[in-house]
C-alpha cells in the first residue's frame, strides 16, 4: 500500500531519502572495509514509547549502543524499570549492549553547597519536584539503586558509567559518583540529537541534516527512548536514516566500553 502524504511512514521515508541523496556516492562500509571512524549511540531512558522501534533499529543494523536508565514514568503507564520491563533489558543485555546509571528517580542538580553536598530535584519518586540537599554518599545511593534494580531484573550490573538528566554536573556530583566508582558520560555537541526540542521549531529534516553533516570519529550521539513533549517523535524518522547515512560515511559504531577515553575505566 502506497503511504499517503504527511503519514508516519512517508515522512520515514522522506528522511531515508535524504540521508541516501545526501551521500549519494557511498556506499555502507563492508566488513572488509576499515572503518573510517566511529561514532557511539547511546540512549536515555524516558516515555519510552519509542523503546521497541530503537531496539528493533540496532538489532537490524547490528548495532551496540548505551543505554542510561533512570526509573521513569512511561507510555505503558508504568515505570521503565519496573518488573513488567525485564523482559526488555534481558533482551538488550543479551545483545551485547553496555548500560550506565541515570540516576533513578532522575535527579537533577541544582548547586553544590560547603562539604561536598549538593542541591537536587528528583523528577519522579518520593520526593518528586522537591528540592532537597545531599551528601555525597546519598547521591551515591541514588546511581547505585539503579545497579540493584537492573540486577534484579536482568541478573547483571550496570557498567561504571553514569549521566547526570540534562547532563548537569559539578564538583561534588562528579566527585561523589567518582567515589563509588562511576565516571560521568557526556556528549558531543554534533551528538545532541534535539529530541527534547520543540518540533515546530526543530523539525525532523533539520535535526537529520545537521547531525550527518557535523558527527565526527570520535563522537558520542545522546538521544531519549522517547520525549512526552515532543509533537513529532525523533526515532521513528530520523534514526535509521541517521544510521544509514553514517555507513555510507564510512562510520562504524560500538559501546562505551570501545571508547578510547572510557576503555580503561571499565577495566578497572
Amino acid at each position: 500500500m502506497r503511504a499517503r502524504p504527511g503519514s508516519k511512514s512517508s515522512q520515514a521515508a522522506a528522511a531515508l531519502l535524504l540521508a541516501a541523496t545526501t551521500f549519494p556516492a557511498m556506499q555502507p562500509a563492508s566488513a572488509a572495509d576499515a572503518c573510517k571512524g566511529t561514532i557511539y549511540l547511546t540512549f536515555d531512558t524516558g516515555s519510552q514509547s519509542q523503546a521497541e522501534l530503537i531496539a528493533d533499529t540496532l538489532r537490524k543494523h547490528r548495532i551496540k549502543a548505551t543505554f542510561f536508565l533512570a526509573n521513569e514514568k512511561t507510555v505503558r503507564g508504568d515505570w521503565s524499570l519496573d518488573p513488567s520491563w525485564a523482559g526488555f533489558w534481558k533482551a538488550r543485555a543479551a545483545e551485547g549492549h553496555a548500560f550506565g546509571s541515570h540516576t533513578f528517580d532522575h535527579v537533577y542538580w541544582k548547586r553544590d553547597e560547603a562539604g561536598g553536598r549538593m542541591v537536587v530535584k528528583p523528577q519522579f519518586g518520593a520526593h518528586a519536584g522537591k528540592q532537597e540537599t545531599w551528601t555525597p554518599q546519598q547521591y551515591c545511593d541514588e546511581l547505585r539503586r539503579v545497579d540493584t534494580r537492573f540486577h534484579e531484573l536482568t541478573g547483571r550490573r550496570l557498567d561504571p558509567i553514569f549521566r547526570a538528566p540534562g547532563g548537569h554536573t559539578s564538583p561534588n556530583v562528579l566527585a561523589a559518583a567518582n567515589s563509588c566508582g562511576y565516571r560521568h558520560v557526556g556528549w558531543a555537541k554534533a551528538g545532541f540529537s534535539g529530541d527534547e526540542t520543540p518540533s515546530e521549531v526543530y523539525p525532523n529534516a533539520l535535526l537529520l541534516k545537521r547531525a550527518l553533516g557535523a558527527l565526527r570519529d570520535g563522537d558520542i550521539f545522546m538521544a531519549h527512548m522517547g520525549i512526552w513533549s515532543r509533537k513529532d517523535p525523533w526515532a521513528p524518522a530520523n534514526l535509521e536514516p541517521l544510521i544509514v547515512g553514517l555507513e555510507q560515511k564510512g562510520f562504524c559504531f560500538a559501546t562505551l566500553r570501545e571508547h578510547p577515553e572510557y576503555a580503561s575505566y571499565f577495566k578497572q
